[in-house]
């Protein structure tokens, strides 16, 4: 097994240290995995000794920070293999999407992506993911053709819906709760370009901008897959030159289809009026991280959101009126059903994700101001909401049981507490968004 680290160790802080710096893990023992093998004896270790287990590749989507336990950081497993032939993929625990986007693309394809390509690709995976083409092709979860999995009893299984249908279905939507995945394979697409990019509107236009977006997602084709976000710049050097003391109404766009008909589709957008900038057009699919253009640095940020099953007018002077950065997705087409193997991930009924986040916090910050004003926007939604939660997007204390059950259907929920007692009945696996024993 690789070196273990503990408080004592110089490296300690920099293996422990992720995306989000709100919090961190500070466990008792960390083990930089770099094999299968290695993440098989820190399993049987932390078993040993009692030690819960969490573990980390890119820290994006940190939902509990460990005070203790055994941390397992995966950055070293890092392989992908493409088979062209059959169209997928095997990406290794620590992937991060842009490798596979580039290695994908020498072969025509692409993978089921989210908006940021340094967000580790198996984790962001497992919990569904919400990506750049998700109504044409659904989740990235519905892709899922193996999972290579340490389970709690430190042995390493390789799990398909037909040699083990019920720990694949639990494994894919169920994220870390039931082992430490060392590798995925996925399916790919067939997709090279995307008629694609951002139309940016200033602040006079950023309420027009959302109500126009809200009213064009209403009979666009499953094809074309987008997203809006309202975004307060201050007036700084640091913020970019044309958005400076802006509010700002951030269209994304990524349509599969031909790129006349793509222009076609976005004429309404464009009418809204004068862009502060506008990048919508052939996009090789390598480029598409500029559609959302997400903070690549590490940093502090709070979130909560919504599913919603409409967007009237009320829910949008909500947004409107929210203390954060907004961000609204469009859901439905091929995200209301499996395109697959069954597998765990809930919540298929929601038209849109509405998200709030506040950037910016440091460490250990004070944040009861900041949740109570998600909280009001939250309330502001409710009428419109269906009750459910997106298990990526649950961070920090948005992690705790009551939402990550509302990740799922009731009745998955329980065959998954279920699973959860045959698979790690001690709950070795709890440092996550965690799923408890019946």
């Amino acid at each position: 097994m690789s070196s273990t680290l503990d408080q004592h160790d110089s490296a300690y802080d920099a293996e422990r240290a992720g995306f989000q710096t709100l919090a961190s893990h500070r466990p008792e023992l960390i083990v930089p995995a770099a094999s299968a093998d290695d993440v098989r004896q820190a399993v049987s270790q932390a078993a040993a000794r009692g030690l819960p287990v969490a573990v980390q590749a890119t820290g994006h989507g940190l939902p509990v920070a460990a005070e203790g336990g055994l941390l397992i950081t995966t950055g070293a497993m890092n392989a992908v293999t493409i088979d062209p032939a059959a169209g997928t993929a095997r990406i290794e625990a620590g992937v991060r999407w842009e490798q596979v986007i580039e290695a994908a693309a020498g072969h025509g394809l692409a993978p089921l992506s989210g908006s940021s390509p340094v967000v580790g690709a198996v984790s962001y995976t497992l919990g569904g993911g919400i990506g750049l083409m998700a109504r044409r092709y659904g989740y990235a979860a519905d892709q899922v053709r193996a999972v290579e999995v340490v389970t709690a009893d430190a042995e390493l299984r390789r799990v398909t819906p037909d040699g083990a249908p019920d720990l694949y279905w639990a494994l894919v939507g169920g994220r870390g709760n039931f082992g430490v995945a060392t590798a995925l394979e996925i399916g790919l697409v067939p997709v090279q370009r995307l008629y694609g990019g951002a139309l940016y509107f200033g602040t006079d236009l950023a309420g027009p901008a959302l109500r126009a977006w809200r009213d064009w997602t209403r009979s666009l084709p499953e094809e074309m897959t987008s997203s809006i976000a309202v975004i307060p710049f201050p007036d700084s050097p640091h913020a970019p030159a044309p958005f400076r003391g802006q509010t700002v109404a951030h269209v994304r766009v990524a349509f599969t289809g031909d790129a006349t008909e793509g222009e076609e589709l976005l004429a309404p957008l464009r009418a809204v009026g004068p862009r502060l900038t506008d990048t919508v057009g052939e996009l090789l699919y390598t480029g598409s991280a500029a559609i959302h253009n997400d903070p690549t640095k590490p940093s502090g940020y709070y979130s909560t959101h919504s599913l919603l099953r409409e967007l009237p007018e009320e829910a949008l002077e909500a947004l409107l009126g929210a203390r954060a950065v907004v961000e609204v997705r469009h859901l439905g087409g091929a995200l209301t059903k499996p395109q697959s193997a069954a597998n765990s991930v809930g919540n298929r009924d929601a038209l849109y994700y509405a998200g709030m986040l506040t950037p910016g916090l440091a460490p250990g910050s004070d944040l009861t101001a900041v949740r109570a004003a998600h909280e009001v926007v939250t309330r502001a939604l409710s009428p419109w909401a269906t009750g459910g939660q997106v298990l990526n997007f649950l961070y920090g204390d948005r992690a705790r049981p009551e939402n990550v059950r509302r990740a799922y259907e009731p009745g998955d929920y329980e065959r998954l507490t279920r699973l959860k007692t045959m698979w790690d009945a001690q709950n070795l696996f709890r440092l996550n968004h965690n799923i408890p024993p019946a």
